[in-house]
């Protein structure tokens, strides 16, 4: 380019309005480090180069950056920092707790019989209905959450035990439990990577073309469409949240073929499948004898709210402004187990979830401690890990905008990558 054409560049540059333009010279600056920004130190050129990065920075709810150079310690250092009983399997204590949510869901359900008509009151009628849709569906995403510790082997010290129940558990809340064990395994070895890993895997500017979502009301529909029908059919039957090495391939759980099994998988999915269907045929049942608005209305609303409940959480577990990920020789597993972010959704909510959100940096470094001992464990392994700890205390419809609206693609190339929402 020519004297004339940069002149007409740096004017145009220099006309524009810049949303981080209040802040300093020297904030700009240290939002670059963060970032692994690399231009000039002159404010002409940190304006725009931050600028993708511009809600992100000027949330004051939102935590620090990750930071990008790797860590000094290692998961021994941190194993070693844990009380030891944390990590013992108790089958009575994991039963115990599986037994509380089938008793709170029998109870849930055995108080839709008080709920009034709503010709005779619909002023209570409609509102006990959302509540027990919503509480309903909490506490069986409680039962989904055992169902996934029984996938890591956590739920007891047998391996026949925890697949039995995880099979059972997630069969009646149509997961098939050996193909989500087998990918979501696959996400813990992978996690934080471009490449490989198998879940909320980043978008590339190459893709996006003109597809941002830069509308409020864009977004809101995006958001909408992410929690109905995110979990399935988007993730269990078209993968649409994966890796690009899965592009064109079949990336369906049901079906033994597709890309992410091994053949001496294949049978396991079938498994699946039977156990799968055989609930489904137990639903169906249901609707013959109760009828489909009764079962729609004690089973399938909920299961919207469980549905909805997974989207939630994984997206905002690995998904926001100050989370990188990395490709090629900067990532390595530990780096990327700590690439996820510690979250409260409220005690109540917490307790029924089993602490999947709150205490999801340490699942990931131990994804065989039972979750009744991952609060005692997360408080040991925050003085090893220091700024590498990753908590965000943003409440969550907050949080969830911030990361939908800001988090839309990485770059193509680089190995550390955060998310942008604008083409610089």
């Amino acid at each position: 380019m020519g004297k004339g054409g940069e002149s007409a560049v740096l004017k145009q540059s220099s006309t524009r309005t810049w949303q981080l333009e209040k802040l300093s010279t020297e904030e700009l600056r240290k939002w670059a480090a963060a970032y692994g920004v690399k231009v000039e130190d002159k404010r002409e050129a940190l304006l725009p180069a931050l600028e993708p990065y511009a809600g992100g920075i000027l949330d004051p709810l939102r935590p620090a950056n990750l930071p990008l150079t790797p860590p000094k310690f290692t998961l021994k250092m941190i194993k070693d920092a844990i009380p030891k009983h944390c990590f013992k399997r108790s089958l009575v204590t994991s039963f115990g707790h599986l037994f509380m949510d089938f008793i709170e869901i029998a109870i849930l359900y055995y108080l839709t019989r008080f709920i009034p008509a709503a010709s005779v009151s619909p002023l209570l009628h409609y509102p006990l209905w959302w509540i027990y849709w919503y509480a309903q569906g909490s506490v069986m995403t409680g039962v989904w959450v055992i169902a996934h510790e029984c996938g890591h082997q956590a739920f007891s010290e047998s391996s026949l035990i925890n697949n039995t129940v995880g099979t059972i558990c997630h069969s009646l809340l149509l997961v098939p439990y050996h193909p989500w064990r087998i990918t979501h395994g696959k996400h813990h070895s992978n996690t934080g990577s471009c490449d490989n890993d198998e879940v909320f895997v980043p978008a590339v500017r190459s893709e996006m073309a003109n597809s941002l979502r830069e509308s409020p009301i864009a977004q809101l529909m995006g958001i909408v469409i992410m929690l109905t029908i995110g979990w399935i059919p988007g993730y269990l039957i078209m993968g649409i949240t994966g890796p690009r090495k899965y592009k064109g391939k079949n990336t369906n759980h049901f079906s033994p073929s597709a890309v992410f099994f091994r053949k001496e998988d294949q049978p396991l999915v079938v498994q699946s499948d039977i156990a799968f269907f055989a609930a489904l045929a137990l639903l169906c049942y249901a609707v013959y004898t109760f009828g489909v608005v009764n079962v729609g209305a004690i089973y399938f609303i909920p299961y919207l709210v469980v549905n909805y409940h997974l989207v939630l959480i994984t997206f905002l577990q690995h998904t926001d402004v100050f989370m990188p990920h990395f490709r090629g020789e900067e990532w390595n597993w530990l780096r990327g187990a700590l690439c996820t972010v510690d979250r409260s959704f409220g005690v109540v909510l917490d307790h029924t979830l089993h602490h999947i959100v709150d205490t999801h940096v340490c699942h990931h470094l131990f994804s065989t401690m039972p979750f009744y001992h991952a609060q005692e464990a997360t408080k040991a392994i925050k003085e090893v890990l220091g700024p590498y700890y990753m908590e965000d205390k943003t409440p969550t419809n907050h949080a969830l905008w911030r990361a939908f609206s800001n988090c839309q693609y990485v770059e193509d190339t680089g190995n550390i990558v955060f998310y942008k929402n604008k083409f610089d």
